[in-house]
């Protein structure tokens, strides 16, 4: 086993540590979330990458978002996330995709990944992700920011877990266009959802499926409701 995953070797075994090597894991959204994200993922050991975002990063990013460097102003993400990464473990593929998901390109996109990572922003946007990961019988798994709080959750196929969270909602925005976030909610976020990511894979554990669970990094509290 190469030395770089001798300190995951108590927790994931040898055979797991080949079976996440031989994984597809797509992060949609590069920013806050998808990020850290990605960087976790790249040292956990996932094979392969498709990290996937329009954007460029820009000032008001680097107070929050790992990736986002004085340096890399006016880079696209995608292509910042690559190289990234190419320097944390040479052994992870990156396939950069700058471009905005969409019902017409989704799966194209994110086809052949095992499992997907919600790192969006916006509302419409998530509910067209869930639908395609639906579609291809892909499991997402979802997070939330808005200021000290944070939520994830695990949407299996054809359990429409996002619907049910998102259903009623008539905003783009949800309340973090309202509470911000600082550096902390997307690190402690994209981190759950990253575990949940592995335990996808390695088939081990119990999944956020049909719950949602929420932290309240203000008070401290974490709790969570069925869906």
């Amino acid at each position: 086993m190469p030395k770089r995953y001798m300190r995951n070797s108590k927790t994931i075994s040898p055979s797991e540590q080949l079976t996440l090597l031989k994984s597809t894991v797509a992060v949609v959204g590069c920013g806050g979330l998808g990020g850290y994200a990605i960087e976790e993922l790249a040292r956990l050991g996932i094979g392969t990458i498709k990290a996937i975002d329009p954007d460029v990063f820009e000032e008001h990013n680097l107070n929050r978002q790992i990736l986002c460097t004085s340096s890399v102003l006016g880079k696209p993400k995608v292509e910042v996330a690559r190289n990234r990464i190419l320097d944390v473990n040479p052994a992870v593929r990156i396939d950069a995709i700058r471009g905005a998901l969409t019902y017409e390109n989704g799966e194209e996109f994110l086809r052949g990944s095992q499992v997907v990572v919600d790192g969006l922003d916006n509302i419409p946007s998530r509910i067209a992700l869930s639908e395609i990961c639906d579609v291809l019988n892909i499991p997402l798994v979802h997070g939330g920011i808005a200021g000290w709080y944070g939520q994830v959750t695990t949407q299996l196929p054809k359990t429409k877990s996002i619907l049910k969270i998102y259903s009623h909602c008539h905003e783009e925005k949800g309340v973090e266009k309202e509470l911000g976030n600082p550096s902390f909610s997307p690190a402690l976020v994209a981190t759950l959802e990253v575990a949940e990511v592995c335990k996808i894979i390695l088939g081990r554990g119990e999944l956020l499926d049909k719950r949602v669970l929420f932290i309240n990094m203000l008070d401290m509290e974490i709790g969570e409701i069925g869906l």
